[in-house]
């Protein structure tokens, strides 16, 4: 390695559900004037917005090149096996143009309200913490 690194330019996106026409523009000009990356916020508590994921899967289907990853999957809401299988078919079927970013989530009322566990900071970073005892 030469010690140079790979800069990537992109779009985040809020994926307002008012928004949909603009969003879909949005997206395509991205993806036609050369940017890298396009990151779609996921909060599924939000009721203004569109499912991350099907956002997602529709865009990746409407684009040619750009990468598409959530900006970052809500881990107390999406299930890790169920988001495996769902990055994965995403990635087959784009080509390879799926990311997956990961977080713990930070907007806990509205978490719990949806289902989801409340977790304490530490909890968050490691979400299965190891208990002495």
């Amino acid at each position: 390695m030469d010690g140079r690194t790979e800069t990537l330019i992109g779009l985040s996106l809020v994926p307002e559900r008012a928004a949909w026409p603009q969003l879909l523009e949005l997206a395509q000009v991205a993806d036609r004037t050369g940017l890298d990356l396009l990151g779609i916020q996921d909060h599924p508590y939000q009721h203004r917005f569109l499912d991350t994921f099907a956002l997602i899967g529709t865009l990746l289907a409407r684009t040619e090149r750009i990468r598409i990853f959530p900006d970052v999957a809500n881990l107390p809401l999406r299930p890790p096996s169920v988001l495996a299988k769902t990055a994965t078919a995403l990635d087959v079927m784009s080509g390879g143009r799926f990311e997956l970013g990961l977080g713990a989530g930070a907007f806990w009322d509205a978490i719990e309200a949806m289902g989801g566990p409340r977790r304490a900071p530490g909890e968050a970073v490691n979400p299965s913490p190891r208990r002495s005892t």
